[in-house]
């Protein structure tokens, strides 16, 4: 079927997009486009057919977004239009454009027309702008055709934007005109409007290279954006501990005290936490403070000679200089002693040298599973790490 309709549908054998296949390439020199609004899809599906047309002028005639328009009517209402209100409007680029690169599919054509867009901007090929002193809700397609061509050009006007939608998917209604008048009345107002109208053609670029799924980052950059995204959570969290009580002497170190706040919250959200600092910076301490935040009473499960009555450092002795109330210590090897207890007045279990138990398929395993069931559980150890990421697992 011939592409040569005076009705363009988007029906089999109708659509805008095969029309302009047809017209563009070599037979246009310009092409010209007003829209109510402009989306990138649009041009991912046209621009291998703009390859070896000389320029593109794209005028977005209804708004961008609600907040451009608003400040684009303000200006309007008060009679000008400063320098600065083109500065500002050429800052307003719709989240229309965001969300569509957000959600686009993710391939090398898509990706490739990203690019091209970039490129043709960059050189001045495409050029984009905004009309803001009123709303214009026309779609209009007008195309220059070389200097000698037997016909000066054509209009396409209708029902499309410059979309994906408005040139393939929707069920749309555009009349292509082929006379001359009509192409030369098209061309002139569009130049008129194009005249008054604010350049965002950098605006574009720096959206879809700063902010969109395509930017362009640095690895210290994305290393940055890691670190927020898995510590955003925190970031509110109190500066420092309230209602604590510290032994005489006992120096306060920031960094505990940003564990404990830490592995407190972490414990309010998923009900067990790991304290795993190195050898040395004071793990003890951290659960004694920690356990003075907790509610309920905890129970110490450590290697004998970690509740030892004659070791300074030992739980028994830390977690009483620390004040901690409602606590009990138990040796590693009495699991199947504290079994045969009532545990229900425990809500807090603390483990000492945790890595013991990364094997599930162990029966002490099995035994501190059924001890901790229900109770916040809080994993001591410098080494929770040893073999495979299995160990955390377990």
């Amino acid at each position: 079927m011939s592409s040569d309709l005076t009705f363009l549908t988007n029906e089999p054998g109708k659509s805008l997009l095969d029309r302009f296949h047809a017209l563009l390439g070599t037979h246009t020199q310009f092409f010209d486009c007003l829209v109510g609004y402009f989306m990138i899809s649009g041009f991912y599906k046209l621009y291998p057919a703009l390859e070896h047309t000389e320029k593109v002028r794209i005028l977005i005639g209804l708004k961008t977004d609600q907040s451009t328009y608003a400040f684009l009517q303000q200006a309007k209402e008060q009679q000008q239009l400063l320098l600065s209100s083109h500065a500002e409007a050429k800052g307003q680029i719709p989240s229309e454009v965001l969300d569509e690169l957000e959600h686009s599919e993710d391939s090398a054509d898509v990706e490739e027309g990203v690019d091209t867009f970039i490129s043709w901007v960059k050189s001045g090929k495409l050029e984009i702008k905004v009309y803001p002193s009123e709303k214009i809700h026309a779609k209009v397609y007008i195309l220059t055709f070389p200097e000698g061509h037997y016909d000066d050009g054509r209009v396409i006007t209708g029902s499309s934007n410059f979309s994906q939608s408005g040139l393939v998917d929707n069920l749309e209604f555009n009349v292509e005109l082929k006379n001359p008048a009509d192409y030369h009345f098209a061309l002139n107002k569009f130049n008129e409007l194009w005249a008054d109208s604010v350049e965002v053609s950098k605006a574009y670029v720096d959206t879809i290279t700063k902010l969109s799924p395509y930017a362009e980052f640095t690895p210290y950059e994305l290393y940055l954006k890691f670190l927020y995204e898995y510590f955003k959570g925190r970031l509110n969290l109190p500066d420092e501990l309230e209602d604590i009580y510290l032994p005489a002497g006992f120096m306060k170190l920031k960094y505990q005290e940003e564990a404990v706040l830490s592995a407190r919250d972490t414990l309010e959200t998923y009900g067990g936490v790991f304290l795993s600092d190195v050898v040395g910076l004071g793990k003890t301490y951290m659960s004694a403070l920690l356990a003075q935040q907790l509610e309920g009473r905890s129970l110490v499960i450590a290697p004998p000679a970690l509740i030892d009555e004659n070791n300074p450092g030992s739980w028994n002795n830390v977690f009483r200089e620390f004040a901690v109330r409602g606590f009990k210590c138990e040796s590693l090897g009495k699991l199947d002693e504290l079994l045969k207890r009532d545990l229900s007045a425990y809500k807090n279990v603390f483990i000492d040298e945790s890595h013991r138990f990364r094997t599930e398929s162990t029966q002490s395993y099995e035994k501190l599973a059924r001890i901790c069931r229900g109770k916040r559980v809080i994993l001591v150890s410098a080494t929770p790490l040893n073999n495979t990421p299995r160990d955390i697992l377990s």
